[in-house]
């Protein structure tokens, strides 16, 4: 058998996250990676948005429909 699990270590022991269908004393071979917690917040759009340092006309929320259309406030 053969399984991926993630697991915590105490200190000690490696305490797994879920249960294993394992006989007691049952001899396993382990392989040990550590696993980076994603503990930061996630971000925002609006942080990922001024992240790309878009450049453009400062009136682009103004006129928006102009630019994206190609047409007038006034729907032409």
């Amino acid at each position: 058998m053969s399984k991926t699990l993630e697991a915590i270590f105490d200190g000690e022991v490696l305490r797994p996250d879920e249960p294993i269908e394992l006989a007691p004393n049952t001899r396993v071979r382990l392989t040990i990676e550590s696993v980076e917690t994603s503990e930061k917040q996630p971000t925002s759009f609006l942080q990922t948005a001024r992240s790309l340092n878009l450049e453009g006309p400062s009136d682009w929320s103004e006129r928006l429909d102009e630019y994206l259309y190609g047409m007038r406030g006034n729907g032409q």
